[in-house]
């Protein structure tokens, strides 16, 4: 950071929504070089700021200064002309594409009378793909890869301009370890290189570990900035919340009660074989391991998405099968799924009819669907959930990812499961949401639910349950009690190393 002109500043920017000031005045810069980190809790205008330098929103006040010149951004390719690129955490790819025409959408190498140069395409491609090491080439189809690489696709697309400044939103979310690496390379080459980084994450280790400083939001408003070998995780989060959180290990004062679902033998094809385990009324079973170990694939064979080649299914002692997520619904069995906004949630409905529309058939009177009981369950678990909304009417898309979660455990507990399922509960969510949800997983646990919970993040699952199930490459590797769980015995069983040899 030598040179002392930012790559990039905005001034006062001020955003407005319906009842909501996005932002406030808020000020910012990044300088050439740099890794800036931009934290906040959900609901704290971080996105809304980055989208307004990214060309999706225009601000009402204020000012964009790209190496000291006002711009105006009124699109996403006119950032992208001025040297800003966007890698968004919400994936923004056309499926049924090659991967290179969604690297190069919009700027189409081109021969004579307007054809594509494909041969071109495909060169400049693969010579990007090869220096993010992925396992797929430019011809491959999008829809056809994992969240993951679709992940690097959008990484991919940075790499194509002499960008001044790029925006990295989230961009671990869907990552394994070894494509973090390859990540954290590519940030590095970027930053050598003179480009200003500015990386949005709610992942305390990684800020510490990539940032040069941390500048903070909260209620759309700058409150402060904070050079990051200069700091620790206390200040930041209190900066963030304005106050301190605990998140020592969470332990059980209730009573834990009898069997609610025991699974026997259970397997799926290549994904999951021979899976045992049991879960309690008023505990949480929680999941651990690497992408691809089968945490999901279970999840989702319990809930009837997938069809188990073997084994048997138990609910209060007694053998049940389960056909689709209707059979598991009437069972007792609910799931909130790993992508919320894909799976979770209708973006586009309101908060009351996102939270009961799979009851919607029991909430009606005569030919039409009842108001009223309708917006009596969304404030009973508005309350109970303490979901940040101006009303029932606000759309589900418009909410914070910490409110959008709690709409989904929202829905399913209106429906009184027995045993709930939460995969990746805090994914993309605050440090201060991610308290919240942490707490209502176990209070849920202490009303009588028994909760399974599955996590990629290994204090996560340190801290919610009572105990955890390691596995890896769809076989179970240990089962752990809060008693016998230690961070390097649960790494080492995530790993594929039996107790014998570690």
């Amino acid at each position: 950071m030598t040179d002392q002109t930012p790559a990039l500043r905005l001034e006062g920017i001020v955003k407005t929504f319906p009842g909501v000031r996005a932002l406030d005045g808020v000020s910012f810069s990044v300088m050439p070089g740099e890794v800036h980190a931009l934290m906040g809790e959900n609901g704290a205008g971080k996105s809304t700021l980055m989208k307004v330098l990214g060309g999706i929103y225009r601000p009402d006040e204020g000012t964009i200064v790209v190496n000291e010149k006002p711009v105006a951004m009124t699109s996403p390719l006119e950032a992208k002309a001025n040297g800003i690129m966007f890698i968004h955490q919400e994936l923004s790819l056309a499926g049924e594409l090659s991967v290179a025409e969604n690297i190069y959408l919009g700027a189409l190498p081109r021969k004579s009378f307007g054809r594509v140069d494909w041969k071109l395409l495909y060169d400049r491609t693969d010579a990007i793909l090869s220096q993010l090491k992925v396992p797929f080439d430019a011809r491959t189809l999008v829809g056809d890869l994992s969240i993951a690489n679709q992940q690097m696709v959008e990484i991919a697309r940075a790499l194509t301009v002499d960008a001044k400044a790029v925006i990295f939103d989230e961009p671990t979310a869907s990552l394994t370890d070894a494509e973090k690496v390859v990540l954290f390379d590519v940030i590095a080459d970027l930053r050598e290189s003179g480009v200003g980084i500015i990386y949005i994450s709610h992942r305390m280790e990684e800020i510490f570990k990539m940032t040069d400083r941390i500048s903070v939001l909260r209620d759309g408003q700058y409150r402060g900035t904070l050079v990051t070998a200069e700091t620790n995780e206390d200040e930041v989060t209190q900066l963030m919340i304005g106050r301190s959180l605990d998140l020592s290990r969470n332990a059980s004062t209730h009573e834990i009660g009898e069997v609610a679902l025991e699974v026997q033998g259970l397997s799926c094809g290549d994904l999951f074989s021979d899976v045992s385990f049991e879960v309690r009324r008023g505990e949480v079973v929680g999941f651990y391991g690497l992408v691809g170990a089968g945490r999901t694939e279970i999840a989702e064979t319990l809930f009837g998405l997938r069809e188990p080649t073997a084994g048997t299914i138990l609910l209060d002692g007694k053998p049940t099968r389960i056909n689709s997520p209707a059979d598991a619904i009437s069972r007792g069995i609910s799931l909130v799924p790993e992508d919320r906004k894909g799976q979770g949630l209708v973006l586009g409905m309101n908060c009351r009819d996102n939270m009961t529309l799979p009851q919607v058939a029991d909430l009606t009177s005569g030919p039409f669907v009842s108001n009223g009981a309708e917006v009596a369950i969304f404030d009973q678990y508005r309350d109970r959930l303490d979901i940040r909304t101006p009303g029932w009417k606000q759309m589900v898309g418009n909410l914070s990812g910490g409110n959008q979660q709690k709409i989904v455990i929202g829905k399913w507990l209106s429906m009184h499961p027995s045993v709930l399922i939460v995969d990746e509960p805090t994914r993309g969510i605050d440090v201060g949401s991610k308290s919240e949800i942490h707490n209502l997983i176990r209070d849920l646990a202490a009303h009588g639910y028994a909760v399974i919970v599955i996590s990629s993040e290994m204090p996560e699952v340190l801290h919610v349950s009572d105990r955890i199930i390691a596995m890896y490459h769809g076989k179970i590797m240990r089962t752990f009690t809060a008693e016998t769980v230690r961070e390097d015995n649960l790494i080492q069983a995530i790993s594929g190393i039996s107790p014998e040899a570690a």
